[in-house]
This record gives structure tokens, C-alpha cells and sequence, in this order.
């Protein structure tokens, strides 16, 4: 099957759909990729006696995100009434980013993961010259052992990995949050695992489908030609969710796994629920 240059906006996609909320609605994958924590940031007018202490307990953060945010202003003792201070969405730290580093690099230096960073600066086409590394990162490393089928009747060839990959127009590494499986159009697309539905909409020109399971585990299922459940619907393994979009011989259907973080759902390599992923390798 020839079908690489066709799933070339899946990489568009994979990398849009980031870091969505657990109650999910509709409008949220309307935007092309979630804002940057830097983006995100809010001002806070100090009051009379309140300290850097005190706004952090104000916004769930810890004292510390706020004292490396805000270097110039008092650790101790009372701010300056009126005094602004910057307050981030989630705990984490400012870093300046140095010419020759990489998310990899920086990764690795922060103890935490290259798609994680990639998706809570925004996704951005270039390494910026500042990034906002998420604190407690700890929380998110293990994956919870869930039991999820094959989305598909039988094992397909994958044409799309998870991870970085090559562009496949530029010269340059991008992140790709699931994997693209090969299959003719009008295959049913099955649930994975029991679950409700949060999602069902169009997106890159095809319906999706998204479903919260136990455990803070989400799936998503991408390149739909139309869908058999609707938003709230409970779904039952096995279940068939509507079917693959495309090229009567030769499309594709995109899956994804994410599970449930503070910074938001964060994207998990599918080979890890899937076993018959190994079996291919």
C-alpha cells in the first residue's frame, strides 16, 4: 500500500491534539495546537501583606514555580502592594535554551520527556529561546497497566510510528504522539478498552472519536469517515465506533493512547498496550 503521502496531515494532527482537559467538550480541538505554558501565564496584583507564599497557596502552586517566575521579587516577608507577579498554569520553571540543545537534550537534563515538553511549549515548528519545564514530573512516568485491544478486526502494518520521526516534507524531526495503521476504507474501527465517550466531531477532515477509560486512560481514533456513538455514550470493548475514512484499498486509521497528568493528558507509546504491535516487530 502506497499510502505514506496521504498520512502525511496525520502528523498535523497527532500533533494538534495535545494536552486536552478530562471534561472534555467539543470546541477544544478546534485550535490548531494547545497554547504554551509561557503563553498562559497570568498577572497577579499583590495586596497588602500577602506574600509569594500566600499567591502560590492562592493558585495550588508551589511557592518555588512562583519564586523562579518572579527572581527579582522577595522571597521573604511581603510584596510591595500592587506588586505583579507572574503566575504559571502549573507548577515547572523558565530555562533558557542554549543554540546547540535539543527537546531531547533538554529532556534529559530535566529528568523528564521530549514529547511532554514539546506539547506543553505549544508544539512549535522551532526550539524556542525559553521553555517552561513542568515541575512533578515524577507523577506522570509510570504507565498504568491497562488491558486494550487491537482497534481493528486484525493486526495491520504500521505506516505512521509513535515518537520522532522524520518530516515528510522537511528536513527535520517531528514528534508524532500515535501511530497510523493500514487498512482499506469502511474497516470498523473497534474500542479498545470499556470506557465513555468525550469526543465525537470532525477534525483534519475526518470524524474522531475520543474515550475516557479506568484509570486516568484515554484513546483516540482518527481518519473516521463517520461514527456509531455520540458524546457520554458507555462503550464496551470490542464495540465498533464507525468506520475507517479514505481510499477504498488503501487508507489508514490513527490511534492513539494518553493518560491523565496535572499538565494535562500526556501521550503514551501504544506499542506499550498493545501487544500485537510486538508481534509486527
Amino acid at each position: 500500500m502506497h499510502i505514506f503521502p496521504k498520512i502525511h496531515n496525520v502528523l498535523l494532527l497527532s500533533l494538534n491534539i495535545a494536552l486536552v482537559p478530562m471534561a472534555l467538550a467539543s470546541p477544544v480541538l478546534a485550535s490548531a495546537c494547545p497554547e504554551s505554558a509561557l503563553s498562559q501565564l497570568r498577572t497577579h496584583r499583590a495586596g497588602a501583606g500577602e506574600s509569594l507564599d500566600a499567591v502560590a497557596a492562592q493558585y495550588g502552586l508551589q511557592p518555588s514555580t512562583l519564586v523562579m517566575a518572579n527572581p527579582s521579587l522577595p522571597t521573604q516577608g511581603a510584596l510591595p502592594p500592587g506588586q505583579a507577579v507572574a503566575v504559571p498554569p502549573f507548577n515547572g520553571t523558565v530555562v533558557q535554551v542554549s543554540h546547540n540543545q535539543t527537546w531531547q537534550s533538554l529532556a534529559e537534563r530535566h529528568e523528564t520527556r521530549a514529547d511532554l515538553l514539546f506539547e506543553v511549549n505549544g508544539c512549535p515548528e522551532k526550539l524556542p529561546k525559553q521553555v517552561f519545564i513542568p515541575g512533578g514530573n515524577s507523577r506522570i512516568a509510570a504507565v498504568v497497566p491497562v488491558s486494550l485491544s487491537y482497534p481493528l478486526p486484525a493486526p495491520a502494518p504500521v505506516v505512521l510510528s509513535y515518537g520522532w520521526q522524520p518530516h515528510p516534507q522537511r528536513d527535520e524531526l517531528i514528534f508524532n504522539s500515535g501511530i497510523a495503521l493500514a487498512t482499506s476504507s469502511e474497516t470498523g474501527v473497534i474500542a479498545a478498552a470499556d470506557g465513555t465517550v468525550a469526543f465525537v466531531g470532525d477534525y483534519n477532515g475526518a470524524a474522531m472519536v475520543i474515550i475516557n477509560h479506568r484509570d486516568g486512560v484515554q484513546t483516540r481514533y482518527g481518519n473516521l469517515a463517520n461514527s456509531d456513538v455520540e458524546v457520554g455514550s458507555v462503550v464496551t470493548q470490542g464495540d465498533t465506533l464507525g468506520t475507517v475514512a479514505g481510499d477504498p484499498r488503501s487508507s489508514f486509521v490513527y490511534f492513539e493512547v494518553r493518560t491523565n497528568s496535572e499538565e494535562g493528558w500526556v501521550a503514551r507509546d501504544p506499542g506499550q498496550y498493545l501487544s500485537e504491535l510486538d508481534l509486527q516487530q
